[in-house]
């Protein structure tokens, strides 16, 4: 049952009935309509472009793993960025002291740090939620390695021409191989010679050092002996030793060996004594020098056992125009 409104009517001093106007009525229910439909439209609107969230626990799990795995990507490049720091001062020590020292090319830094082909080379991360991370991380990774394995074989090469540095010192001819004391006298030097047997002008290939029969003769580098034998034309019994690196060394008129061939040797060992077999006019030693098949002057490998002053000694007695003794 409605209820009934009353108002005082002041004219009369009487309460009359307030009796609603069949329009008046009837656009309050239109009113009403359109209030109801206006906010069902809002609410739709509100629930189509509002982004709501319901969160089940599982999605919360994984939400945290993947703030975890953001965090350890950051750490990993910075770790990563420390990583690149060391490795560009090994670099630049690598080809500023090291290849200099060695006399290698430095390498290009181009050739260091060049990256990798390959258009989808890294499509295997797309479509993940932190794609531009991943792919950012694993090119820098990429080229980190990259750069380890450029310098690890730079360190290898430097390692091998250390090594042959050492074995090129060691082998090379650096030592008279008569001593001093041992020496009656240096006959005969590098050069144009007269011949003791035809007295003619004739080129000697080597040095001739006189000294009494028997005198030890010492290996003056490292190296294995190829010859021991008298079968060469002129030398008689002779010894040659290959010190490589394109280095023989000849030790020819000997009286008797003490290697033979196939024997390694080390410079100052003794392989023979000094004789006057072959082509000879009295006992001495001939020794010669060859570098890649070329005899060249033995007056310039005798660093490792005289002094400046035997030095000089032996150079003024070389450059005498004498007669050879072979």
């Amino acid at each position: 049952m409605s209820k009934v409104k009353y108002y005082y009517d002041s004219e009369t001093l009487s309460y009359r009935k307030i009796e609603t106007k069949r329009g008046r009525k009837i656009g309050y229910i239109f009113l009403y309509i359109a209030s109801v439909v206006l906010c069902s439209f809002l609410l739709l609107v509100l629930f189509f472009y509002t982004p709501f969230s319901f969160e089940t626990p599982k999605q919360k799990v994984v939400e945290r793993e993947l703030e975890k795995m953001q965090l350890q990507y950051k750490l990993l490049n910075k770790k990563m960025e420390q990583a690149q720091a060391v490795l560009e001062n090994l670099e630049e020590r690598d080809n500023n002291i090291y290849r200099l020292y060695f006399e290698a090319n430095p390498i290009p830094e181009e050739q260091r740090k060049a990256g990798f082909g390959g258009v989808n080379r890294y499509e295997a991360l797309y479509n993940y939620e932190n794609t531009d991370l991943l792919i950012s991380t694993t090119r820098e990774l990429e080229k980190l390695q990259k750069r380890m394995i450029v310098h690890s074989k730079s360190l290898d090469e430097i390692a091998k021409l250390a090594e042959d540095r050492e074995e090129f010192l060691a082998s090379i001819p650096a030592i008279q191989p008569v001593n001093n004391e041992d020496l009656t006298r240096m006959a005969s030097g590098y050069g144009w010679r007269n011949d003791p047997f035809t007295k003619a002008r004739k080129m000697h290939w080597g040095m001739d050092f006189t000294a009494p029969r028997g005198t030890p003769v010492y290996a003056s580098g490292d190296g294995v002996v190829i010859r021991s034998d008298n079968s060469a034309s002129g030398f008689g019994k002779h010894i040659r030793i290959d010190h490589g690196f394109g280095y023989v060394s000849l030790y020819a008129h000997l009286s008797k060996y003490n290697v033979r061939k196939g024997t390694k040797v080390k410079r100052g060992d003794l392989i023979g004594f000094v004789g006057s077999t072959g082509r000879s006019q009295a006992p001495h030693l001939h020794y010669e020098i060859r570098k890649n098949g070329e005899k060249i002057n033995p007056i310039n490998f005798y660093y490792g056992n005289l002094s400046a002053l035997e030095f000089e000694e032996l150079l003024k007695n070389a450059a005498k125009q004498n007669q050879s003794l072979d």
